[in-house]
């Protein structure tokens, strides 16, 4: 790291420090974002599907065809094996509207949250939602550690190279051959 200043490093030299939180909270947000979009595409791409124990018989975790189909949107007819089949980008237009309802809120209320921990609760570093299961801020030294903030750089130079990564995988499935390399 700091072996030459970012790109858009003049956007923020007179900005305030709330300016600067803002931007590293967003950065690490969409890297999040971009690294489970990621896997998620990979995932679809190989066609490597959850197993439904509860549903179903017969749909596994390399084969999403089942005995009896469970639909998705009675409306549409469409099922979840006709998703588990599709190519990433044609199963997201596949759910259906009360599906991208239920998202919305759902990630309206995780924003609320977040923006609440981030914003109002003072003391917090950028990207600590105070949600926490495996306890990497309770170790000795907690943000402050050196070894956190390996982590914690690591986290940004992974969640910069999901981004470029998943940017370029939609760009490749848009327009075919946009990519010149392999991918999933």
């Amino acid at each position: 790291g700091n072996k030459s200043p970012p790109l858009g490093r003049w956007i923020l030299e007179d900005a305030q420090p709330e300016a600067t939180k803002w931007f590293q909270n967003a950065e690490i947000k969409h890297g999040r974002i971009a690294m489970v979009a990621t896997i998620g595409f990979m995932v679809q791409k190989f066609g490597v599907h959850f197993p439904l124990y509860l549903g179903p018989t017969g749909s596994n975790c390399f084969s999403p065809e089942s005995d009896t189909a469970w639909l998705l949107s009675s409306t549409t007819g469409t099922t979840f094996s006709d998703i588990a089949k599709a190519a990433p980008l044609d199963a997201i237009q596949m759910v259906p509207a009360a599906g991208w309802l239920q998202i919305f809120f759902a990630a309206g209320w995780f924003e609320c949250i977040a923006y609440h921990r981030q914003w109002n609760q003072e003391g917090r570093v950028p990207g600590d939602y105070g949600y926490d299961p495996l306890g990497f801020t309770k170790r000795e030294g907690g943000f402050e550690s050196e070894e956190l903030k390996s982590l914690r750089l690591k986290e940004i130079k992974n969640g910069r190279v999901a981004m470029m990564t998943i940017a370029a995988w939609v760009s490749n499935e848009m327009i075919p051959g946009a990519l010149p390399v392999w991918h999933p």
